[in-house]
């Protein structure tokens, strides 16, 4: 009599019914991931951007199609501080503005309505550069001398605080408000005698002067963050928008951790940097999605420098949390907002 073996055939067929289901797996993966990588109606979005190393997760994502992956066509448009890009954000040039978390407080102050949904980078990268042969050996030496910066920018809390604990009051200098590479042209003409910027600009001059260059860092501990920002209105009427964006630059700072080689190479191909200098500045960047209570009291640091200066004429400590759009990181990063509120 013959024998069936009913086993088999169940085994063959549950083996079918798997494998079935691996490649509707597969194939619903497969045009699921070109349908966002290809989508036939990309939103644009218009974005400041300040050209520095800063911007990695911005160049990472552009260079690995992250962007278009997550349905935005991502039009970047360069300012040289990030007061320039927040001042095109409010007049309503840009959707999206890069730039440090200083210019968030002069907006504070005038009541914008702006907020920042997410901090993409914390960097130690302001400098002050002085000429040797104008009698600059120490911080002491600065007393009466003349300094050049962007006002309006980070590196004018940052000098000011430097001066302070060198023992100077920011009356024994005299300050000059210059552009990036108006002051880079006067320090090397010698009609100033120190700038005040932040890298790759700080190296160029360095280079430049050769053994004639003095430059101390003026952040001391605090660390300068890159902060993404928007009009709130906008952010009101594209929150899917704002999830996108972020989502993209979530996936871009996965990349720079799992390829840092790859990473590093796509920055020093869009900024056109020595494989030298990469290696240095890499070291001097964290490039990660957060919004976290340091960014809280570095607001309100530079807010009560401000007041005591006089470069507002309020004299109360705005709340930063109006000015902070959580919702959005939330929904990709929920473990990177540690706030306060």
């Amino acid at each position: 009599m013959l024998r069936f073996n009913m086993q088999k055939p169940k085994r063959v067929v549950l083996l079918f019914v798997v494998v079935v289901a691996v490649l509707a797996v597969a194939f619903s993966s497969f045009f699921f991931l070109n349908s966002q990588r290809f989508p036939g109606n990309l939103q644009s979005v218009t974005y400041g951007n300040l050209p520095l190393e800063t911007s990695g997760l911005i160049y990472v994502a552009q260079s690995q199609g992250f962007f278009r992956q997550n349905g935005l066509n991502v039009v970047v448009r360069n300012y040289d501080t990030g007061i320039a890009s927040t001042n095109a954000l409010l007049s309503g040039q840009l959707e999206i503005a890069g730039g440090s978390e200083y210019p968030l407080v002069n907006a504070a102050f005038q009541n914008q309505s702006i907020q920042a949904i997410a901090g993409v980078n914390k960097s130690e990268l302001e400098y002050l550069v002085d000429r040797r042969d104008h009698g600059i050996e120490n911080a002491s030496d600065l007393k009466g001398k003349t300094i050049a910066l962007p006002w309006g920018t980070i590196v004018e809390y940052y000098v000011a605080q430097f001066l302070s604990l060198s023992g100077l009051k920011t009356t024994d200098v005299s300050f000059v408000n210059m552009t990036l590479s108006q002051s880079e042209n006067a320090l090397m003409n010698g009609t100033i005698d120190a700038v005040a910027n932040w890298q790759p600009y700080t190296n160029e001059i360095v280079s430049a002067l050769g053994s004639n260059a003095v430059a101390w860092s003026v952040q001391g501990s605090p660390q300068s963050f890159g902060v993404l920002a928007c009009r709130t209105d906008w952010i009101n009427a594209n929150p899917q928008l704002v999830k996108q964006f972020l989502q993209a630059l979530y996936q871009a700072e996965d990349f720079i951790n799992s390829n840092p080689t790859q990473a590093k190479a796509i920055v020093k191909q869009q900024m056109n940097f020595t494989a030298a200098y990469m290696e240095t500045v890499w070291k001097q960047n964290q490039f990660a999605l957060s919004l976290d209570q340091s960014l809280v009291l570095a607001l309100e640091n530079e807010a009560r420098w401000m007041i005591i200066v006089k470069l507002t004429n309020q004299t109360a400590i705005p709340n930063f949390l109006n000015y902070l759009y959580l919702n959005g990181l939330l929904s990709i990063k929920p473990e990177s907002v540690n706030i306060i509120h």
